[in-house]
């Protein structure tokens, strides 16, 4: 068994793989201030609920946009599972030819989905990612990850509406049943949630243009993705752990 662990900006998501199959996976907050001993026993909490072992995991996979938590979770890897981490970044051997101006730049978790997408559904396609930022990236025909582009979440964007204003509220991330809504906190969640929903239908159609390909297909992942392919016209696929199938492949792939 495999542990392959995706540390965003907000939560870390973790998953256990038996060969090729997801067997358990959880969601935790990013917390940089832990220490390798607090995240040692959150994960020992969650294995004991699914009945797994320290002992069971052969090889620890980690991909971060977090550099303050990696000494962090490398410690508490060598500490707890007597393994060392394999670390996706330079150097690691992902299958995938990156044409941005400097690869380095790229996050490892757009990688990685790429990486993933690619091998599940082929190319080319748009990967969006609803994470605390939201990242479109495209692949070619080839598999050759192009670029893409970066926003503010959907959750920044309410919290910066909510601390810049002095009368709006902050609002639950809930879909009104209408876009002309009659109070303000539906108004508000009508403006951030459909107004996202056109954003995302906005820049799938100019990068399926700049691709050559309208019938590229689009995959979206990340804790929100449910909520805006419910209404997008441009999303085809909505899988929520593709990260983990991408920390799986490139294991892998460095294991040949």
């Amino acid at each position: 068994m495999i542990l392959v662990i995706d540390v965003g900006n907000t939560n870390i998501v973790l998953g256990i793989y038996d060969d090729r199959k997801l067997v358990s996976f959880w969601r935790v907050k990013t917390d940089a201030e832990k220490t390798s001993d607090e995240y040692g026993m959150i994960i020992n909490q969650l294995f004991e609920l699914q009945g797994h072992k320290f002992s069971d995991i052969e090889a620890v996979v980690i991909c971060s946009v977090v550099p303050p938590i990696m000494y962090t979770l490398e410690h508490m890897t060598r500490k707890y599972f007597n393994r060392e981490p394999l670390i996706v970044g330079p150097g690691v051997k992902t299958g995938m030819n990156v044409k941005y101006d400097n690869p380095k730049e790229v996050g490892t978790d757009r990688i990685v989905n790429a990486v993933a997408a690619y091998e599940l559904y082929g190319g080319p396609l748009i990967i969006v990612d609803f994470g605390t930022a939201t990242t479109f990236c495209a692949v070619s025909k080839n598999g050759e990850y192009l670029g893409g582009a970066i926003s503010p979440g959907i959750r920044i964007s309410m919290d910066a509406l909510f601390e810049r204003t002095a009368k709006l509220p902050r609002v639950e991330l809930v879909k009104p049943s209408t876009v002309i809504c009659k109070n303000t906190i539906n108004s508000i969640q009508s403006g951030v949630i459909y107004g996202y929903v056109g954003q995302v239908d906005y820049i799938v159609r100019r990068m399926k243009k700049e691709l050559g390909d309208m019938n590229a297909k689009v995959i979206a992942t990340g804790g929100l993705s449910k909520l805006i392919a419910s209404e997008s016209e441009t999303i085809d696929i909505v899988n929520g752990l593709i990260t983990l199938e991408g920390l799986r492949i490139i294991y892998d792939r460095n294991r040949e």
